[in-house]
């Protein structure tokens, strides 16, 4: 059995050949009215065919070195939430200032959507809409 008739078999497509197929007995894709159609559609990535699993992790750093993890992340293709609330402003506006190197060496985006918390997410992800200005008042 290859690998591709074990999977056929795992979801329950498997036919093992005792049963002759009789094509003729079905309809195919242009006898079928459009209103009978599947409109279910799978997220999959255009090049490759593989199915798109992307994150977003939570961060909430509280010392320097937590930038780290969350500049690996980034790396990595995931986008990162960091809320700042346990830093000083200080320590914060340099995690900030390198998280913003990270962001612009990967091609990505850095976006504040909080009085503390920012959003760096990598070229493969969309971020829309806007919010209001006073969120965005802060020292950093």
């Amino acid at each position: 059995m290859s690998l591709g008739d074990k999977i056929n078999s795992w979801f329950g497509d498997y036919d093992d050949g005792s049963s002759q197929n009789d094509f003729q007995s079905q309809q195919s894709d242009d006898e079928i009215p459009r209103s009978q159609r599947s409109r279910v559609m799978s997220l999959r990535n255009g090049k490759s065919g593989e199915v798109v699993d992307k994150k977003i992790m939570l961060f909430e750093p509280s010392i320097f070195s937590d930038v780290k993890a969350i500049a690996s992340r980034l790396l990595e293709g995931e986008a990162a939430v960091i809320n700042f609330q346990k830093m000083d402003n200080q320590q914060a506006h340099r995690v900030v200032d390198f998280l913003s190197g990270v962001t612009f060496a990967i091609d990505g985006e850095m976006s504040r959507v909080g009085e503390t918390i920012f959003l760096c997410t990598p070229k493969e992800f969309t971020v829309e809409g806007d919010i209001t200005e006073n969120a965005r008042k802060t020292e950093f």
